[in-house]
């Protein structure tokens, strides 16, 4: 059973590596903006439905470099699978869901079932940067 895990985590790893060079960033426009960020989990306590659907259908799963968005940031132009470069984290963010209407300017950071992840993580204002394709 150990072996199977150890597999299974260096598959989702390649994975993801590969899942990150999809994103050309030379295709996005770069915004800069500055937003309150929080961590969330897979659990049933944080979301509505199944904890481990995003808001438009995607599955989320440990690991994965997703957020979810507030419903504000749509209006300009941020939408499902939009990449988002977020200070201090290697990678590109994708967007998988989105947030109760009631918060403003803000992005949660999917951190899968590490819970005590999530609340080391708090509630901080972080720069980011979220590409819009070029036509």
């Amino acid at each position: 059973m150990k072996y199977i895990v150890i597999g299974f985590c260096a598959f989702l790893s390649l994975y993801q590596a590969h899942a990150q060079q999809k994103i050309n960033p030379d295709n996005y426009v770069w915004v800069e903006r500055k937003v309150k960020a929080s961590a969330y989990n897979s659990t049933k306590a944080q979301t509505i439905g199944n904890p481990s659907i995003g808001a438009w259908g995607d599955k989320l799963e440990p690991g994965m470099l997703a957020i979810a968005i507030s419903r504000d940031l749509i209006k300009l132009g941020i939408t499902r699978h939009t990449p988002f470069k977020i200070e201090g984290y290697p990678g590109y963010y994708l967007v998988k869901d989105k947030m109760h209407a009631r918060h403003k300017n803000k992005i949660d950071l999917y951190m899968g079932d590490d819970i005590q992840k999530a609340r080391e993580f708090g509630v901080r204002t972080l720069n980011v940067e979220y590409g819009i394709l070029k036509k």
